[in-house]
């Protein structure tokens, strides 16, 4: 008998502690998601950098930070658009922020003509928050020895180099002032899932970001240089080819609302709620269902994708 009550009690003291850290972990999320109250952002300086600004997630992050009052340096490759983008962004805050536009296309140019543009462009301005938003994909999924040379060198010329040499570029002011924060927006196809068959060069892609912002997160945390990787899963973006929103896909600007509050905050951040807890039910499934899930639903995105390239020849 004594050793079955020893048995019970054991069992009963386990099963109470496995409670309380899940109660735990769900009073963090909710706190995360939902209390932790956001930063200052004009603490980090007065001027955004927001890279691939004229559309999606990039544009409606530039309108919510001139929201908040702080003045923007746009980055993309067309002129025209970044004009368009820009009095657009000052027409809507009645001409209380400052707009710059600097025109750079990551996948034509190597990183150090990009470093250099970008030093001389923001040598006089104290950029505080830098977005690394820019990110190309492909127009549809295949196989990776389907991506043609050129493509190739497009997604890692736009989504690797441009990161890296943006960040290069901005860091040296962040230092001297002993402050900034630095936003690279990954992808939940490197995070939230085992695998992305089929969009295997972007996923790889947005992996590096992922660990890139890890990594540097520690060197300059100690610098007060707070560096994060967010991470959305679906957005209803042109690079999704999603047209209409909904709860687990939200709009760029829902999209933008979450992700400007969580700036400053975790190192990796789910910052819309409904896709931290599709992760987390992602994290429930085995790797060997997800993987096969992933490659079906993929392969049949392949197959759409070549019969509308055919019918346009």
């Amino acid at each position: 008998m004594e050793v079955q009550g020893l048995i019970l009690i054991a069992t009963c003291t386990l099963g109470f502690i496995s409670l309380c850290t899940h109660l735990g972990n769900i009073f963090k999320w909710v706190w995360v998601m939902f209390l932790r109250p956001s930063k200052n952002l004009k603490h980090y300086g007065s001027w955004a950098l927001i890279t691939g600004s004229t559309g999606g997630i990039g544009r409606a992050l530039a309108s919510e930070l001139a929201s908040k009052g702080l003045n923007l340096v746009l980055l993309d490759q067309d002129p025209l658009e970044l004009d368009a983008t820009s009095q657009h962004i000052r027409k809507q805050n009645d001409g209380l922020v400052e707009v710059r536009t600097i025109a750079i296309d990551f996948a034509k140019q190597c990183g150090e003509e990009i470093a250099k543009r970008i030093e001389e462009e923001i040598e006089d301005l104290d950029v505080g928050i830098l977005i690394n938003n820019a990110g190309l994909a492909y127009p549809f999924a295949r196989f990776f020895h389907e991506v043609g040379l050129d493509l190739v060198e497009s997604v890692v010329g736009v989504n690797i180099v441009g990161t890296t040499w943006v960040t290069r570029a901005v860091l040296p002011g962040m230092l001297k002032r002993k402050k900034g924060a630095i936003v690279n927006i990954g992808s939940g196809s490197s995070v939230a899932v085992s695998s992305y068959p089929l969009y295997t060069i972007y996923a790889a892609t947005k992996a590096y970001i992922a660990m890139l912002s890890r990594c540097i997160g520690l060197e300059y945390k100690q610098h007060g240089i707070d560096i994060q990787c967010q991470v959305p899963l679906f957005v209803a973006t042109k690079m999704t080819s999603i047209r209409r929103s909904s709860f687990f896909i939200p709009s760029p600007e829902t999209f933008s609302k979450a992700s400007v509050r969580a700036i400053g905050q975790a190192q990796i951040s789910v910052p819309y709620w409904p896709h931290a807890l599709q992760c987390c039910v992602i994290k429930l499934l085995p790797d060997a269902l997800l993987d096969r899930c992933l490659f079906w639903y993929f392969s049949g995105m392949r197959m759409r994708g070549i019969e509308k390239q055919q019918k346009k020849r």
